[in-house]
């Protein structure tokens, strides 16, 4: 028999390449059939397949890739440190007592969606710059407040991110090549500032953190003169089941554990110190932002790379999405729209009511933990959807855009595969593969704060803008 005619004799299998809802009708009927989400590269766009046409000669991709192989070296050779704590104005470069920082790429108060306009309102009336909310909205619309990114400032920012100048603030050094990066205190969980909560109750809780809990962590940190080695604690969180981005249970117990011998020698009251125990023990989230400057004084260490197509930036406003790619001049941001976040609701709340993709807390998926190592942290379904399987899927699907595994930090339930580091955005476009984010969804409105948490995806269009780009100074 021929192997034509075998081929009739046997059950066929189906290859979808169009449709999904065809290879869903066809397993209805019994048959085989497979989905393959496929598209051209670039999605077929005239401009972008340019691009690549440029991009991809011989000795083009002989350069990317060793000086993508130097950016990833950079961010898996830092070895970061928690060196102290203490508020932004004393620490973060260009700060100002009428400077607001900011989550994302560039915005002004016009633009700024309904989270970030609560956040920057709370922040104002904290610091004594507005009396109350209404004249908050005043002041912020007066062209008084200097409104920038965290980013800009060597910062990072939770959600809205927003920073003002008396905020304590981590001190996290890249001992390997010498920089340093912030970002602010966590101040837990659901109704607060990061998720543009302002009311008293808010308000009252920065006001303790700034002078009791800052000044105990600033003060703890002081008798720490080594430092507290954050790469290899992130390592033991992983192993412990924390993906550190948004599950923390591992990572906060390992990060208050490291401070505990230290809080208690200092000369706080033993009223202050239970504070403070308590206030951590409050919720799993307080070493959340200890790893968002970890990442970001690891990546930065790989900016400005010539013809690294990695990204070392990938942050959100609630109304843009921006990135940074290492290779290309002048580190400018590259944009595309906010995209909405697809998980599980808090009681009493629907999609509808949710803001869009908002934070530099992206920044863990940039450097490869997050939803890059949702496969070490399967509990993290239970908060953001899905299942185990998606969780141990987006983990292997992100060695597809990126450039190496991290041997440093692994991930037990893949054989201890180092968790995926260094996206390659050419890869992105060549494959038409995005990465993927967990994260926390914020009412769409001011005042309410976290209502739910998902996935999401950063737009394609921030990295065709930046591939386009990328072939334009070659």
């Amino acid at each position: 028999m021929s192997k034509i005619t075998e081929l009739f004799k046997e059950q066929p299998v189906i290859i979808d390449l169009g449709i999904e809802s065809f290879q869903e009708e066809l397993v209805e009927q019994q048959v085989q059939a497979t989905y393959l989400n496929w598209a051209p590269p670039g999605r077929g766009k005239a401009s972008i397949l340019a691009a690549l046409e440029k991009i991809e000669t011989p000795e083009n991709l002989e350069k990317i890739k060793k000086a993508n192989e130097e950016a990833v070296h950079r961010i898996i050779s830092s070895q970061i440190s928690l060196i102290g704590y203490d508020q932004a104005i004393n620490v973060v470069p260009g700060m100002t007592k009428n400077t607001i920082l900011h989550a994302g790429p560039p915005i002004t108060w016009d633009k700024m969606n309904g989270p970030m306009k609560g956040a920057v309102k709370g922040a104002l009336v904290f610091e004594g710059l507005a009396k109350d909310l209404d004249d908050a909205e005043r002041v912020a619309a007066s062209g008084e407040i200097i409104f920038s990114p965290c980013h800009e400032h060597q910062c990072v920012g939770s959600m809205a991110g927003v920073t003002s100048a008396s905020m304590y603030m981590h001190i996290v050094e890249n001992k390997t090549y010498g920089n340093l990066a912030f970002t602010n205190l966590s101040e837990q969980m659901s109704k607060i500032l990061r998720m543009g909560a302002n009311d008293d109750s808010v308000i009252e809780r920065l006001i303790w953190m700034r002078d009791v809990f800052g000044p105990i962590l600033r003060d703890a940190m002081k008798l720490c003169t080594e430092g507290i080695d954050l790469k290899h604690m992130l390592a033991q969180a992983l192993h412990m089941g924390d993906e550190c981005h948004n599950r923390n249970n591992a990572g906060t117990t390992l990060l208050i554990q490291a401070l505990t011998p230290y809080i208690i020698q200092t000369n706080h009251s033993i009223e202050e110190m239970k504070e403070v125990f308590e206030f951590v023990a409050s919720s799993d989230y307080f070493s959340g932002p200890t790893w968002m400057a970890m990442c970001k004084a690891a990546l930065d260490s790989a900016v400005g790379i010539p013809y690294s197509t990695v990204v070392t930036t990938m942050a959100r406003n609630g109304t843009e999405f921006g990135i940074h790619i290492s290779g290309i001049e002048g580190n400018p941001w590259f944009v595309g729209p906010s995209q909405k976040v697809v998980g599980p609701m808090f009681a009493g709340y629907k999609p509808e009511d949710a803001g869009l993709d908002i934070g530099d807390s992206a920044i863990t998926e940039t450097y490869g933990i997050g939803g890059f190592a949702m496969a070490a942290a399967p509990a993290i379904v239970a908060l953001v959807g899905g299942t185990i399987e998606d969780a141990l899927r987006f983990s292997m699907e992100m060695q597809g855009i990126t450039t190496a595994e991290n041997p440093n930090i692994t991930i037990p339930t893949l054989d201890f595969m180092g968790i995926p580091s260094g996206i390659d955005s050419l890869k992105v476009i060549q494959t038409n593969t995005l990465p993927i984010i967990n994260t926390a969804i914020a009412h769409k409105e001011a005042g309410i704060g976290m209502i739910g948490a998902g996935i999401t995806h950063p737009p394609m269009e921030a990295f065709e803008k930046a591939i386009i780009a990328f072939s334009e100074q070659l």
